[in-house]
Formats: structure tokens, sequence, C-alpha cells
């Protein structure tokens, strides 16, 4: 099936936001503002720490998006689902697209170091690996893991740059960070079914080209359940985060439950409302509950 969730018209800004899929940015963008919020338990958040935090976001978004598809512009044009993408279909040159990656690097790196010395310190690890993503196809099918560990940088990262230092207790960081890991891994799986013929053909590796689909299903199953009780576990570490949170984690499981009946084995017919239209939704509620249950606590 073709791709969607790009942006229509013409012009180089549109081309740039559909290299990177830019309507993506609903799956993570919330969850990095999750992890400020449990961060402004224990201290004030600035107006300007959040613009840095949407800017560092925004940039190691941008770079990890524009690496990957120069680093698989030669797979993407071979495969029907991704031909049309803006470099194999010639509307960006690799150029153009490097450029871009190397300007977002920049911008994250000094947006890191204008938020405190940990960011800045840490910026080079988690940079370096959303961009070791773009070449784990290539020799492992646990690539949905690594891009689950590249998401859940987002959190970390936001909390991180409200307090300077790991959560207290320690577990609360881990327990959300492997959330969003599940999470991702979860729905990339779903999303890779539609590549599962075209992956055995070039050599390419994804759980759904090792396992097949029912297999793939079940792993996705599993991931998502870890995910839900992960969130929960944030939740009994941080008391204070209070009935909303537990709301949003009641939800999200709903949620999940809901995106995995919508795709079997054998019917892959709704898989893109699985993918954008369900995990947007679980990621901008749950954001809503959690800055409620802040609110109004």
């Amino acid at each position: 099936m073709p791709e969607s969730q790009t942006l229509g018209g013409r012009g180089r800004l549109v081309d740039y936001a559909n290299l990177v899929k830019l309507p993506h940015t609903v799956f993570a963008l919330p969850f990095a503002l999750v992890g400020a919020t449990l961060a402004s338990y224990r201290l004030p958040v600035r107006a300007t720490d959040l613009l840095l935090i949407l800017v560092a976001f925004t940039a190691a978004r941008f770079a990890g998006m524009g690496f990957n598809r120069i680093v698989d512009r030669v797979i993407d044009a071979r495969n029907p689902r991704t031909r049309m993408r803006e470099i194999p279909a010639g509307r960006l040159s690799v150029a153009q697209a490097g450029a871009a990656v190397a300007l977002a690097s920049a911008i994250f790196f000094l947006a890191a170091g204008l938020l405190n010395r940990l960011c800045l310190l840490l910026a080079p690890l988690a940079l370096g690996w959303i961009l070791f993503y773009s070449y784990t196809k290539r020799f492992t099918r646990w690539a949905h893991l690594v891009l689950g560990v590249a998401l859940a940088i987002a959190p970390v990262g936001a909390y991180l740059a409200i307090a300077g230092r790991w959560s207290e207790p320690p577990g609360v960081l881990l327990a959300l960070a492997g959330a969003v890991l599940c999470w991702v891994g979860g729905f990339d799986i779903l999303y890779s079914l539609q590549d599962m013929e075209f992956d055995r053909q070039q050599g390419l590796h994804s759980v759904p080209a090792a396992f097949g689909s029912r297999g793939a299903l079940w792993i996705s199953r599993s991931l998502h359940a870890f995910c839900a009780g992960l969130f929960a576990i944030v939740g009994v570490l941080m008391p204070e985060l209070g009935a909303w949170y537990f709301m949003g984690v009641g939800l999200i499981a709903a949620m999940l439950i809901y995106e995995q009946s919508l795709v079997r084995a054998d019917d892959f017919r709704r898989l893109d409302a699985a993918f954008f239209n369900v995990n947007g939704a679980i990621s901008l509620v749950f954001f809503g509950l959690v800055l409620v249950g802040r609110l109004l606590g």
C-alpha cells in the first residue's frame, strides 16, 4: 500500500516536511512533554526550558528522519510503497537532505547546551543512537526495539532538561523509557507487516520477515502488554501523579487493545488506522490527562 500521512501541496518547505514525516511528530512529542511534567513535581519549569525542549526534540527528530531517508534511499527506490519519497522521487537531492540534517544536528546540540551541562554531555550519545537506528534493519530483526529506544530518549531527555539529574526514585525514568520503548516497538512491528515480503526479498531484517505475520502480531501484543504495565509502574513509583494518571494508563491499555484488534495476520487493510490514528490519540490523550492531573493536583 502507498504511504500516507504526507502533506499536500508543492514547495521546498513541503518537501522537507514530508522528508521527515512531520505528522508523525505526534507520536513522541507528547511523551517528551510527559517527561517534563513529571520533572515539574520536583522542580519549577520555566517557559524557556519548554521552548528549548521543543527545539531540541524537533531538531533531533528531523536529523534522525532525514538521515534515515539518506541511508535508505536505494532501498526506498526499490520498494513500491516508498519509491515516491522525496529523495528517490528526485524532489530533494542527497546534498540538500544532508545539509538539512547537519543543520538540525547543530541546532540540537545548541539547544541541549542551553538547557544544562548534563543534556549537553548526553547529546552526542542520544543523537548517535538515533542515527544508528537507520542501519539496524541490515543486520538485526530487532530494529523495532532500537527505534523504541530512540523515541524513549524524548521523555527521559525532557525530564533531565528540567531536573538536571536522574529521577528519584531511579525506577521512574527507567519504567517510563521502557514503556515508550515497548509501545513504539509494538506499533513499529505492526507497521512493518506491509513490507514483510519486500524485506525477505531484499535480505532485510524485521520481526515480520523473521517470524511471519502471526508471530509478529504476538510479539507486538506482548510488547504492548508490557507497555501498559510499565506505565502503571511509573504511577506506583510516583504516587503524587494521582488518579488522573491512572485514568490515562487505563485509556492507553484500552486503545492498545483496540489497535491490535484492527490488524489480523491475513488482513492489513486497517493497518494505517492502527498505526497513525490510534497511536497519535494515545500520546495526545495520555499527555492531556497527565497535565490535567498536574494542574489540578
